[in-house]
This record gives C-alpha cells, structure tokens and sequence, in this order.
C-alpha cells in the first residue's frame, strides 16, 4: 500500500512511501486483539477495592442468643452481615488483575490492528513535525492543517518529542506516543493514525 507524505501544513510534499505488507496487510487476528486490549486494561486497574467484612467490624464476639428454641436461625455474632451494622458478606478485596500473554501474541495482536486500521484508510503519512517550544495551539494547526482535529488521533515518532508530546496533552482525543511504546488499545481507540515517515522503519525493528 502506498500513501503520500504531507506535511505539517497539510500540503503534498510529492513523495510516496510504501507500507510494509508484513505490518499492514496481515489478515487479522481478531482474538489475539481482544486478549491484548483485555490485558492492557486489565493493568489500568488499580485493584483497591475494599469492603469492611465480619473480621474487621467492632462489636461484641458474645453469642447473642442461644442456639436452640427461639424459633429462628442460629446466630453467633451481632458482627454476622445478616444483622444491621454487621460486616459485608463476600465483599471485593484488594487485587492484581494483570495477567501475562506471550511476546508473539502481543505483537500479532499489534500488526492486526495496524492492518486493521489501513484496510480501513485510517493512517497518514507526515514527513516530519518540529515545535520549537511546548505550544497547544501549535500542535492544534497542525491536526487541523491535516483536517484530522475533530477525531480521535494518534502521532507516532520515531524518537521522544517532549515539544511535540507536551504540546498535545490538553487537546481531548489527541495522543502522542514513541513508535517504540504502541500498544494495541491506543491503536484502535485512534480513528487516525498519524506517522511520521521515520517512523516506519522503526516500526518494522520493533514488531520484527
């Protein structure tokens, strides 16, 4: 597939590159997708949850009634989640939710929502982009330069850009990330995906 290089002003710079068969045009995996973004936000949760059970309620450990001839159930703690004021009964308690998935799997699962993504006409080609200082108003031209301001975006560089980084983190939807630290979610949760030209080279280093 090939696409033309624009630059930040949104003009064709007359240039075509070619993107590599082997990262944008596999058949996707589907399922090595869903396993990938499953374990991406299964590492977001803090896990912190937790409930005030039977064991860490204060009150009285005397039994409170006898245990036969009242008519009613057995009952040993006023603590008991059955009573008012008791503990909670199989409340949440703190937890890891990440899991581990194979290096392979993660990297299929990279290549089929790049592949995705350019089946779908949803990535660009920049032949570079420099802001001389932190500056939301100049990265802001720039997406609307490429008309790309109003949808979700996702600027990948080939190197950390602070300027560049730092300039879009108060524009809602726009997101800027080193080519080496994609992941899949950020790759699909992108309508457009922003390359720098440099950028595919080392795209092919770090999914090889």
């Amino acid at each position: 597939m090939k696409l033309k290089v624009l630059n930040t002003s949104g003009d064709d710079t007359g240039k075509q590159v070619s993107l590599p068969k082997e990262i944008f045009g596999i058949e996707p995996n589907d399922h090595a997708i869903y396993l990938d973004v499953k374990q991406y936000l299964a590492g977001q949760r803090q896990g912190t949850h937790s409930s005030t059970e039977k064991g860490a309620v204060r009150g009285s450990t005397r039994k409170i009634k006898k245990q036969k001839g009242t008519g009613t159930a057995r009952a040993g703690s006023i603590k008991s989640g059955v009573f008012v004021g008791g503990g909670r009964m199989h409340g949440p308690r703190p937890r890891d939710y990440s899991f581990k998935l194979n290096k392979k799997l993660k990297q299929l699962a990279r290549l089929s929502a790049l592949s995705h993504k350019a089946k779908d006409k949803g990535i660009m080609v920049i032949d570079s982009i420099a802001i001389e200082s932190p500056k939301t108003k100049d990265y802001l031209n720039v997406l609307n330069n490429l008309k790309v301001a109003d949808s979700k975006t996702l600027l990948l560089t080939p190197d950390y850009n602070k300027n560049v980084y730092l300039s879009s983190r108060n524009i809602p939807n726009a997101q800027v990330m080193n080519i080496t630290d994609v992941n899949t979610y950020s790759i699909l949760h992108a309508s457009n995906i922003i390359l720098v030209e440099g950028s595919i080279n080392k795209l092919k280093e770090t999914l090889s």
